[in-house]
């Protein structure tokens, strides 16, 4: 590893070996990289918080790599930095990632103004690493202005993407049967702009009438911030056609947040969460490496699973040995 001073300034200038080195830092799970790795965040910090933060979400097959691609060098040809933490699939056998080989998003990938860092889940709630924070933070050190976490599709914990990022993107397909039913509405509630991709050939009629659909029920949903009204706007990401469009409502959302206080304020809600969720999994993690409660579990388990005591009780007993 070479000297924290060396690194930081590597970073700072851009180099993105540098930062790749550093993000493998943050996801060690060794005691002595976390520490560096906590330092080396402390010493960034200052250089982080100058980007649009993009959290983009939508189901398997409906074009995330593609929108991320055509839109990154949209963003990069308008002289912005685009990172991307592309959260993939981890591996049954290994814990690896699985599309860590970078052959989606080729074109954006080889771009000098790009980052792409695919991560596994590392079996973190709702498909988002559990270091994805910190990594966003290294790349904003970097000048990265532009910062997209995707995820991996939609599911019950969404809310772990919108709590870490300024702006939370829906992605939809048309031509899907009956749309409202298909996605779950706290999911619609988080949205901040709903992207209705492939609105080409046959299915552009479709991806209207879905973008009309949508419209009329985000009406009658609270949005997340009485300062902006949440859009629904078609896009072909394979054509490039809407994507224009897009990168304008982000710009103005951002432009909105800023200038009211509002992406301060909520960033700072963020900070709070993140840091009692870094409690919440550290205490767990101490707990379950207690001498006596690891001695204890499986017999604990076994006793709640034939329902000799409740899971409440086992609970308590468990958490008894642990002072």
């Amino acid at each position: 590893m070479k000297p924290m001073s060396t690194l930081i300034s590597q970073i700072t200038s851009g180099d993105r070996t540098a930062l790749a080195r550093a993000i493998t830092l943050i996801e060690s799970t060794r005691g002595d990289h976390q520490r560096e790795a906590q330092a080396l965040l402390t010493s960034l910090l200052p250089k982080t918080g100058n980007s649009i933060r993009i959290g983009i979400t939508g189901a398997p097959g409906v074009g995330k790599s593609t929108f991320i691609e055509a839109f990154g060098l949209h963003v990069i040809e308008r002289g912005h930095k685009v990172a991307v933490l592309a959260v993939d699939p981890s591996s049954a056998r290994t814990g690896g990632s699985i599309l860590g080989d970078k052959t989606r998003m080729a074109k954006l990938a080889q771009n000098e103004n790009a980052y792409i860092r695919p991560s596994p889940t590392g079996g973190a709630l709702g498909g988002v690493a559990r270091r994805t924070r910190e990594a966003m933070l290294l790349t904003e050190a970097a000048g990265y202005d532009v910062v997209i976490v995707e995820t991996v599709g939609v599911g019950q914990s969404e809310t772990e993407v919108a709590d870490m990022v300024d702006m939370f993107v829906l992605m939809l397909l048309p031509g899907s049967g009956d749309e409202l039913q298909g996605i779950k509405k706290g999911i619609v509630e988080l949205a901040d702009l709903i992207v209705v991709n492939k609105a080409d050939g046959d299915l552009k009629t479709q991806a209207k009438r879905v973008r009309s659909d949508y419209s009329a029920a985000l009406r009658m949903l609270h949005p997340s911030s009485d300062k902006w009204q949440p859009k629904v706007v078609t896009c072909s990401a394979l054509h490039g056609e809407g994507i224009d469009a897009i990168w304008k409502f982000i710009g103005e959302f951002a432009t909105i947040m800023k200038e009211s206080g509002d992406m301060k304020r909520h960033r700072a809600v963020q900070a709070k969460a993140w840091m009692w969720k870094e409690i919440r999994e550290a205490l767990l993690a101490q707990f379950e490496r207690h001498p006596k409660v690891a001695a204890q579990t499986q017999k604990m388990e076994r006793a709640v699973m034939e329902g000799k005591i409740t899971p409440t009780e086992a609970a308590r007993e468990l958490i008894k040995l642990s002072f």
